[in-house]
């Protein structure tokens, strides 16, 4: 256990329980405990393997390369259909935590034995996604911009072509695009955005 994870569980309310159970578990697996994103992440040789997070409707482990697993229980979970790689096993209540424990250890193994093998996930090429029009006139208008975009990491440039054109008014599109220029410029992802 590392100390400087505790605050996590001890300032949740709703899931205190469930999550000591879920951290005790991943634990028993051998893997380190580290905070990252201000949420328990458990690595191996410095490879994210899992993280614990809590919701308001549910706590849950995300498995940083979940599309890469088996899955014969059918318990994990694409979060969002943009999502590519990490996957959520969700509890809502410390009996169904208790009742798959042994599964999560199953789970959890697993992910280390894909991150031992050096397996990969596929990613969807930034280019495959559509580019809202609002930010390919800025692209066409400003070489520096288009730069500085395709200098990006391909998440980054997903990361900001989803923000883009999942924006249902045009108004609102040129409005992200505008607000998304300096971090683009500064090679910032979108969450690193300045502000």
């Amino acid at each position: 256990m590392n100390t400087e994870v505790n605050f996590f569980f001890n300032k949740a309310k709703k899931w205190q329980e469930e999550l000591k159970e879920l951290r005790s578990a991943i634990l028993d697996c051998g893997l380190e405990e580290t905070l990252k994103w201000g949420c328990p992440c458990y690595v191996q040789e410095n490879n994210n393997i899992v993280l614990i997070h809590a919701f308001k409707d549910y706590c849950a482990v995300l498995f940083f390369k979940g599309a890469l697993l088996k899955d014969p229980d059918n318990v994990l979970i694409q979060q969002t259909e943009h999502v590519q790689a990490a996957r959520q096993m969700r509890f809502s209540a410390l009996g169904e935590v208790i009742e798959r424990i042994e599964t999560l250890k199953i789970y959890v193994k697993e992910a280390i034995g894909v991150e031992k093998a050096g397996l990969k996930v596929a990613y969807i090429n930034p280019a495959e996604f559509a580019v809202a029009p609002e930010f390919q006139n800025k692209l066409d208008e400003l070489p520096d911009l288009k730069k500085a975009f395709e200098g990006l990491t391909p998440g980054r440039q997903r990361a900001y072509l989803l923000h883009f054109s999942q924006a249902k008014l045009a108004k609102t599109r040129e409005a992200r695009v505008e607000k998304a220029i300096p971090g683009i410029l500064n090679g910032l992802g979108l969450d690193d955005e300045l502000r």
